[in-house]
């Protein structure tokens, strides 16, 4: 079987996709998912620590690897963690930021509806005596004037943020009439900021923009369309006490910002960001593993702007092959010695792990596609069967291992094992791709 694949999950969903599969390819890190509306799809229990209290969903899924958890390729691949796990216990909890839902969303601010009156300070304090406090705050330095705020709507939609961002860097770098020299910030969904206008006026403008796949390109279509223009003056007159109404458009704008660069560099969890693990190594078990990183939310003050970061934990899903994470689920010491199918109640353990994550292949050569698991098949590999059309155009049943043997001429190492079903389709056939790689010799 194959192993499994920032931006696939243990139970309770992920957010990222692992890469590792098992028996067949490796799996990829990542966050576990999570399950309802919390954040980043935290493992409950264990969450993210900030010195706020604050508690993210878990970083990454060692199936194929950006949910904490990323994506499993099937028995015999690796995981690679791209997704965290759901929460297991516990409560899952977004940093309120305003403009900000607490999952790490951005929303839109209505200029219409009610504002924060913040009171004012009565007096200054004279008695005591004054000391030196250090806290996890950190100024920024805010320019004057005002930034533009653009919407835009990316079809198909429904892409996770990662690819979203992708997409608004390579339309950045391929209009350099529209957008020159202006470096552009991204919030991951639909609001984009701006120092300078862009020379659009008001109308909304179609770009086209192509990534580069796994086979074949990928075509996606912006549309953008000016919204509005944040005052930073207002910012700083409600800074400095003049007015007490805070611009919270301003510090939506801001908070894009500051959380744009992260974004690309790191994997974003809720309002965490993580690295994967860089001289240390912290295993939960059940193919977990613990990523540290910076909780960061941008906070008005009496005197100016600030940045508070304070340190975050969570689980990831380690990346590793498929049929590694597969003993950690089921307590298996050395996969050799299970020399049988495994029992239903293995099977059904297992496929509470795996299912949601993805995985990528790795028999393919430098094709490494990652797919998500949707299910655990009951037969094993050299009982699990499928309608093959040959050449002729008949159509015969053909086994999954027979498939692997006659097409790419190799033997499975574990035809025993079941095999890994991936999209809801669940294209028998893909999925043997998936699951069975690295059970060969």
């Amino acid at each position: 079987m194959g192993p499994p694949n920032p931006s696939s999950a243990a139970p309770g969903g992920g957010l990222g996709t692992l890469g590792t599969t098992l028996g067949l390819g490796p799996l990829i890190p990542g966050p576990p998912q999570q399950t309802g509306n919390n954040g980043g799809g935290a493992l409950g229990g264990l969450g993210s620590t900030s010195g706020s209290g604050d508690s993210s969903p878990p970083g990454s899924t060692p199936l194929s690897n950006s949910n904490p958890l990323r994506g499993l390729t099937g028995f015999g691949g690796e995981l690679s963690a791209i997704s965290p796990p759901p929460p297991i216990g516990g409560s899952v909890t977004g940093v309120g930021v305003p403009g900000g839902n607490g999952n790490g969303n951005t929303l839109l601010v209505n200029p219409d509806g009610p504002h924060f009156a913040c009171p004012r300070r009565p007096n200054l304090g004279r008695e005591g005596r004054p000391i030196m406090l250090k806290a996890n705050h950190f100024q920024i330095s805010m320019p004057r004037g005002y930034i533009h705020h653009y919407h835009v709507v990316i079809q198909p939609d429904k892409c996770p943020r990662k690819v979203n961002r992708d997409i608004i860097e390579t339309m950045v770098n391929a209009y350099s009439k529209i957008f020159g020299t202006r470096k552009p910030v991204f919030d991951g969904r639909a609001n984009l900021y701006t120092r300078d206008p862009l020379p659009i006026g008001n109308e909304t403008v179609d770009l086209e923009v192509t990534l580069p796949g796994e086979g074949k390109d990928r075509v996606f279509r912006v549309s953008i369309k000016w919204a509005a223009q944040v005052s930073l003056y207002a910012l700083e007159e409600a800074l400095e006490g003049r007015t007490r109404k805070i611009p919270m458009d301003a510090i939506q704008a801001l908070d894009v910002v500051m959380r744009h660069l992260p974004s690309m560099t790191y994997t974003p969890v809720g309002r965490s960001f993580f690295s994967s693990p860089d001289g240390y190594y912290h295993p939960l078990g059940g193919g977990r593993e613990v990523w540290f990183g910076f909780h960061q939310s941008v906070r008005p003050s009496q005197w100016k702007m600030n940045l508070n970061i304070d340190v975050s934990a969570t689980a990831f899903y380690k990346a590793q092959p498929v049929i590694d994470f597969m003993c950690e689920v089921l307590d298996i010491r050395d996969v050799n010695e299970q020399r049988r199918p495994l029992t239903d109640s293995q099977r059904v353990k297992f496929t509470k792990e795996i299912k949601s994550l993805k995985i990528e292949i790795t028999h393919c050569g430098a094709m490494r596609r990652k797919y998500r698991v949707c299910n655990v098949t009951r037969r094993p590999a050299q009982m699990q069967s499928f309608p093959l059309q040959l050449d002729n155009g008949q159509t015969v049943e053909c086994t999954v291992s027979k498939y692997f043997l006659d097409k790419y001429k190799m033997k499975l190492r574990f035809p025993h094992l079941p095999c890994l079903q991936v999209t809801f389709k669940a294209m028998l056939l893909k999925s043997a791709r998936s699951v069975l790689l690295y059970f060969l010799p």
